[in-house]
């Protein structure tokens, strides 16, 4: 196979998870290079990659092809633009970046250098995510008139990460870091809205970024979208409720790959390697043809992270469509500065 060198821009929780193990076991990737800036922590696992102790430095002297910016996401930008104008392509971690004018900067800059930009859109892999888009394509709810899509957790005390909770921080909470997965989902879906509401703020005070918003994006089919996250979640919420005039759809938050890579498991190329949580995971009511009602529990397919780096070499080497490309994500940059707008002034703000 084709050898892709990828240099990675951080070794924490996103380095570690997210992206060494998919690189390590694809056969078209080779981790070459990894900024670690006072530790060793990649040496033991992966001891073909030269460790540097910054991103240019790392840039200056790896031969790599790839550079996947898994930094704060108030460096993204920086970074970013560091690779591009180093002649790499690029993945960058969700959010893309800050605002919608950081990101449309990078993206031209992508296309002047004829280098790709992708963003880690990873939970358009989740088993939960894949489960709804199937439902939706075999069409037996029929036109589709509200949908639901929470992204909840129970973390009331605070992580003690600046870059995710310093409300000073532009970019930070969760608006931006859940919210990036749930308005590109709903985008995925149903695509672009017309206009927004949205009520985003700090449960926890005003000294933390915000840890709870809820939008209602509107489409001209008179669809209503909302979109919910909160951190005072003891107790599990259907993560996805889809309302149509035949029928409904309820889905849990099922996948568990996050839960399995942090506990060592080591993703399998080629196969599905995580089980499903239990035997059902989802609730499909519906008529039938005949009008006749139809009940009956639903099992998602499995999810897979490792299909994100195989587009991505698919790609590379045979000129496939590009997953998530950053152009793409724009969009959902605009959704999300039209919420924190919305909130702010208290009105529908149009797209």
């Amino acid at each position: 196979m084709q050898l892709v060198k990828v240099g990675l821009c951080a070794f924490g929780m996103s380095g570690k998870i997210f992206h060494a193990p998919f690189l390590k076991e694809h056969p078209g990737f080779l981790m070459s290079a990894v900024v670690e800036r006072s530790k060793e922590d990649s040496k033991e696992e992966y001891p073909d990659a030269t460790i540097y102790r910054s991103v240019k430095e790392m840039l200056e002297n790896a031969d790599i092809e790839l550079v996947v910016v898994n930094t704060p996401v108030q460096t993204h930008f920086e970074y970013t633009k560091m690779a591009l104008e180093a002649g790499k392509n690029v993945i960058v971690e969700k959010p893309f970046t800050v605002n919608v004018a950081e990101a449309e900067e990078l993206v031209r800059l992508a296309e002047e250098k004829g280098l790709f930009l992708s963003v880690y859109q990873n939970r358009r892999f989740d088993r939960d995510y894949l489960q709804v888009q199937k439902v939706m394509n075999e069409g037996m709810l029929g036109s589709i008139k509200e949908v639901e899509i929470r992204f909840d957790r129970f973390r009331t005390e605070p992580s003690g990460k600046a870059h995710k909770e310093n409300p000073d921080a532009t970019g930070s909470g969760s608006l931006h870091d859940l919210g990036s997965h749930l308005v590109d989902q709903a985008v995925q879906y149903f695509g672009f809205p017309e206009k927004l509401f949205a009520d985003v703020f700090s449960m926890k005070g005003k000294e933390f970024a915000n840890d709870y918003f809820e939008i209602i994006l509107f489409y001209q089919n008179d669809l209503r979208v909302r979109l919910k996250s909160s951190v005072f979640s003891k107790e599990a919420h259907y993560a996805y409720i889809l309302q149509g005039e035949k029928g409904s759809f309820l889905q849990e938050r099922s996948d568990n790959q996050e839960n399995e890579l942090v506990a060592g498991s080591i993703p399998t190329y080629g196969e599905n390697w995580v089980l499903p949580l239990r035997d059902d995971d989802g609730i499909l009511n519906f008529l039938n043809e005949n009008k006749e009602e139809e009940r009956y529990f639903t099992l998602s397919d499995p999810g897979n992270y490792m299909n994100y780096y195989q587009q991505i070499y698919e790609f590379i080497v045979f000129g496939y469509a590009l997953p998530s490309p950053a152009g793409e994500i724009i969009r959902n940059m605009k959704i999300i500065d039209a919420a924190m707008e919305s909130s702010k002034e208290g009105k529908v703000v149009y797209l």
